[in-house]
C-alpha cells in the first residue's frame, strides 16, 4: 500500500479476528479504508496469528472464539505490545460477573445471579433464561419455562467447568435490544437487535462458523433515558477499572425496556459488533471517521505516533 505520509512513522495497526471469521462478518468493512486514509497502516489477522505481536496496536473486532479459549486468550491479551480495549478491560468484561459490580454501584441491570460449578442453582419463578457467564453470540443461552430442566442446563455448563448465569425472561425483550454504541468514550449511536432466543426448551440459530447467533437488526433513535443508562455504565466501568472513560475506545451498552424502566443487559467491550451497516452513508463516513480519530487520540496516549522520522 502506498503511505499517505511517507515521510511519517506508521503505527502497524491489527484488527484483530478468529480463525473462523478473520475479517469478522462484514459490518467491520470500511474500517481498515478509513484509517488508511488518515495514513494509518491497518491490516486483518486471526487474534492467534503470531503476526499480532509485532503490531504496534491491536483492536480485537471480531475475536469470537475466546469463549472457548478464554485462559490462552487472556494470556496473548497480555503479550500484545498496545491493545485496545486494554487487557483490565478485557479480563473484567470477558466474565458476565461483571454485572454485579455494575449492579452494587446502582447500574440498573436485569436481575442476574451466578452459580458456579458443584453450587445448587436456584431458579426463579416463571420463564429464565441460562448461559454461561463466560460467552458470546449468545452460544450456550436457553430459555425455560421448566425449573428442572433449567437446572439440567445449568448443570451441564457446569460439568464443563462454566459458571451459569440465570436471569427471568423479561418479556420486554420481544421488542428487542438497544444497542448504544460508544466510540472513545462519547455517545456515537443506536441499533435495535431483534429477539435472539426462540422459544422454550429450542436453540439459537448459529451462523455458518458457529460462533454467534444469527440477529435482526435496524436502526434505531433511543429516548434520552436509555442513553442515561448507558453513560452511567460505561462511567461506572471505567471507575471500578480506574480509567478514564476516554480510554474504552469502543463500547456497546445493550438496553432493553422503554423510559419508564430501562435495563442493562450487558455492557460489551471485547469484541462487540457496532452496526455500523445500520447507518446510512453519510452518518456511516462520518462515525468511522470519529472511530479513526479516537484510534489517533489513543495513539497520541501511548506514544505511538504517528511521529516523524
Amino acid at each position: 500500500m502506498k503511505l499517505a505520509r511517507p515521510n511519517v512513522r506508521h503505527p502497524r495497526i491489527v484488527l484483530a479476528g478468529c480463525r473462523a471469521l478473520v475479517e469478522g462478518d462484514g459490518d467491520d468493512a470500511g474500517l481498515v479504508p478509513a484509517l488508511r486514509s488518515r495514513g494509518l497502516h491497518a491490516r486483518w489477522l486471526a487474534w492467534d496469528d503470531p503476526q499480532t505481536l509485532e503490531a504496534d496496536l491491536v483492536i480485537p473486532r471480531a475475536t469470537w472464539d475466546y469463549t472457548e479459549r478464554l485462559e490462552e486468550f487472556l494470556a496473548w491479551t497480555r503479550r500484545v505490545p498496545h491493545l485496545l480495549n486494554a487487557p483490565d478491560v478485557l479480563a473484567w468484561n470477558t466474565d458476565k460477573r461483571y454485572l454485579a459490580d455494575l449492579r452494587a454501584a446502582g447500574v440498573p441491570i436485569v436481575p442476574s445471579a451466578f452459580f458456579g460449578p458443584g453450587e445448587p442453582v436456584t431458579v426463579p419463578d416463571g420463564q429464565v433464561v441460562v448461559k454461561p457467564a463466560v460467552g458470546a453470540g449468545s452460544v450456550g443461552a436457553q430459555r425455560f419455562d421448566d425449573a428442572e430442566r433449567a437446572r439440567e442446563h445449568a448443570r451441564a455448563l457446569h460439568a464443563h467447568g462454566q459458571t451459569a448465569l440465570v436471569q427471568p425472561y423479561d418479556p420486554r425483550i420481544a421488542d428487542g435490544e438497544t444497542a448504544l454504541v460508544f466510540i472513545g468514550g462519547e455517545q456515537s449511536h443506536a441499533f435495535t437487535k431483534g429477539p435472539l432466543l426462540p422459544p422454550p426448551g429450542q436453540r439459537a440459530a448459529l451462523d455458518e462458523s458457529g460462533t454467534f447467533a444469527e440477529e435482526t437488526l435496524r436502526p434505531a433513535d433511543p429516548d434520552v433515558e436509555s442513553w442515561d443508562v448507558g453513560h452511567g455504565a460505561l462511567a461506572t466501568a471505567a471507575a471500578h477499572l480506574g480509567l478514564d472513560v476516554t480510554e474504552f475506545l469502543y463500547a456497546r451498552v445493550d438496553v432493553i425496556g422503554g423510559p419508564d424502566d430501562p435495563r442493562l443487559l450487558e455492557l460489551e467491550l471485547v469484541e462487540p459488533s457496532l452496526g455500523w451497516r445500520q447507518l446510512d452513508d453519510t452518518a456511516r463516513d462520518l462515525k468511522q471517521r470519529d472511530f479513526v480519530l479516537a484510534v489517533e487520540s489513543a495513539l497520541d496516549r501511548l506514544g505511538l505516533g504517528p511521529l516523524d522520522d
